[in-house]
């Protein structure tokens, strides 16, 4: 029996793409998995190289588990992902220690590779994202809730990101291949399906002629499931018809992940982004107007290339003007091949640095104000865990996606079971935190 070890990095795609790793490996009957990677034969470390942080975090994991060479049991350490797929030479004259790398949509061949690890080249012919079998997904998420990929790639080129350059070009899944993956999720128990693309609000473009989120949705939310929720929607192809079906649908999450990424205009610009201020706010303004209460997340950028002070204090005060309930901020990251490497005017670290801390201490007070409001309301909340260090349990309600947002802590004199659904109130929030109490019976 050959124990593998399985390190996932990144973002819930490239976990949707370990699952499938783990799928085919699972189909021999000779790999076992373990989570101790001290007792690992094999190790995979699956990468995301999207931006300095992300690589910093898979080069660290790499040497860590290069260290078992020489202490644990390793005899293989197999590199995949976008880091191998982006710099997998420099990755096979850095860290000897690596025996083999895997680029992406090639998952097919990792039992191969496995058993033949023997030299460093990257192992990365044709391949096509929606040929894998994601019938046979191994789910390493909670039973109750699973990531769903409805597509591959991305066609927007945004001056700061790499993601076309690695992935390739925006390739959907067919409408039947999902749904057909959902129901088969559903009959493990998942109750809570997420879905996930580049660019979830293009889904469809390139099989169909035209966009089909709004009929994807309709079919998800169609079947038995409690919720579903849907990440990375563009401002710009975020349509009225699509929010009508998550606004109508009962069990489709009042929640939208809508990266803006700035709002000055000549910054919008040179990103390459397709939206701009006007048609930003147009559709915050579209969203708050439905009677369902919308929670919004969005991404933003600072100390992107030319950003000045005013263009800066721009997007602060939007903030405070547009309150969002959920923002995760980043300092610019300058990433080889793309338009924004070669700007001239880039912007110094500490600066950058600068205006990441006094974003997020704007946002921290938008943050405490949309969590006041919210004491004395009754929520249905999803249990995930329990944290022993405070003794509340760990759920989320409508409004938090999971690895993304602060979950909710619970208090609860009786025992809540993981994967359930309970009624509770909001007592008290704080900042990013809200205190919810155990209200009454589980809420099917």
């Amino acid at each position: 029996m050959v124990n593998i070890g399985v390190i996932s990095l990144g973002c819930p795609k490239n976990r949707v793409d370990t699952e499938l790793m783990l799928g085919y490996l699972l189909k021999n009957n000779n790999y076992s998995i373990v989570t101790d990677e001290s007792e690992a034969d094999v190790i995979i470390i699956n990468t995301c190289g999207f931006i300095d942080d992300a690589k910093t975090e898979a080069i660290d994991a790499i040497f860590e588990a290069a260290e078992y060479k020489k202490t644990g049991k390793l005899k293989k350490l197999i590199v995949t992902g976008c880091l191998s797929k982006r710099y997998n030479t420099e990755l096979a004259k850095e860290i000897p220690e690596i025996d083999a790398m895997l680029g992406i949509n090639q998952y097919h061949k990792i039992a191969e590779i496995v058993s033949d690890a023997n030299d460093k080249q990257l192992v990365d012919t044709e391949g096509e994202f929606y040929e894998h079998n994601f019938l046979q997904r191994i789910i390493t998420t909670p039973s109750h809730y699973a990531y769903i990929r409805i597509a591959d790639g991305c066609n927007n080129f945004c001056s700061f990101c790499a993601i076309p350059y690695i992935r390739g070009r925006y390739t959907s899944r067919k409408i039947e291949d999902i749904i057909e993956e959902a129901q088969m999720l559903i009959d493990k128990g998942v109750k809570e399906l997420i879905v996930v693309a580049q660019d979830t609000t293009r889904y469809g473009s390139d099989i169909y002629g035209n966009p089909m989120l709004k009929e994807l949705l309709e079919q998800l939310s169609d079947l038995d499931i409690k919720w579903v929720r849907v990440l990375y929607a563009y401002p710009e192809t975020l349509t009225d018809d699509v929010l009508d079906v998550m606004a109508s649908r009962k069990n489709i999450c009042k929640y939208i992940d809508i990266p803006i990424q700035h709002i000055n205009d000549e910054i919008l610009k040179s990103m390459n982004r397709r939206s701009d201020s006007t048609l930003i706010k147009d559709r915050l303004k579209k969203i708050r107007s439905y009677k369902c209460n919308f929670t919004i997340r969005t991404s933003l950028i600072v100390g992107y290339p030319g950003e000045t002070e005013e263009q800066f204090e721009e997007l602060l005060e939007f903030l405070k003007e547009y309150p969002i309930d959920r923002v995760g901020a980043f300092a610019y990251s300058k990433e080889e091949g793309t338009k924004a490497y070669d700007m001239v005017n880039q912007i110094d670290d500490e600066i950058k640095q600068d205006r990441l801390e006094k974003l997020l201490a704007v946002q921290e007070q938008v943050n405490d104000e949309l969590n006041k409001s919210k004491i004395g309301n009754k929520v249905a909340v999803l249990i995930d865990d329990y944290d022993e260090d405070v003794f509340m349990y760990v759920g989320r309600s409508e409004s938090e996606s999971p690895e993304a947002d602060e979950p909710i802590l619970i208090a609860s004199p009786e025992e809540l079971q993981y994967g359930e659904f309970y009624n509770i109130t909001i007592k008290d929030a704080k900042q990013y935190n809200q205190i919810g109490e155990f209200l009454d019976e589980s809420c099917q």
